[in-house]
């Protein structure tokens, strides 16, 4: 009976602390893909420190009117420009434009799949 008290026991705290550590690389991963997005949203971040970064955002979260906020992404934007000509970097003549992206909420929706017949299945693909 102890025998089964102590494989029982070491089962369980494996599994757990393997259960654990997944959960933990996972939300790392997610969170380093934030911190990609982030990155991504703000012109120019590659080239921009992380305090920079957050400045911009902080700029960007006080703002209180659209206008402000297009203002702020103008001036960062030659900012950026002028820092890439100086780098030798080719960054777009135009901020990126805003929204449209696959963000949250966005992508395939119902109805937009391939269809009944459409997969590599039986009586579906290339050799109808």
């Amino acid at each position: 009976m102890l025998k089964k008290t102590v494989i029982l026991t070491v089962a369980t705290t494996t599994l757990a602390l393997s259960f654990g550590m997944g959960v933990a690389a996972e939300q790392e991963r997610t969170q380093q893909q934030k911190q990609i997005q982030t990155q991504e949203q703000i012109y120019g971040s590659q080239m921009m420190t992380p305090q920079e970064r957050e400045e911009y955002r902080s700029r960007m979260r006080t703002a209180k009117t659209v206008e402000e906020r297009e203002q702020i992404r103008r001036e960062h934007h030659e900012r950026m420009k002028t820092l890439a000509k100086e780098r030798g970097i080719t960054l777009p003549d135009e901020p990126p434009t805003r929204g449209g992206g696959m963000g949250p909420g966005s992508g395939m929706g119902p109805g937009s799949g391939m269809g009944p017949g459409g997969g590599m299945g039986p009586g579906g693909g290339r050799n109808r």
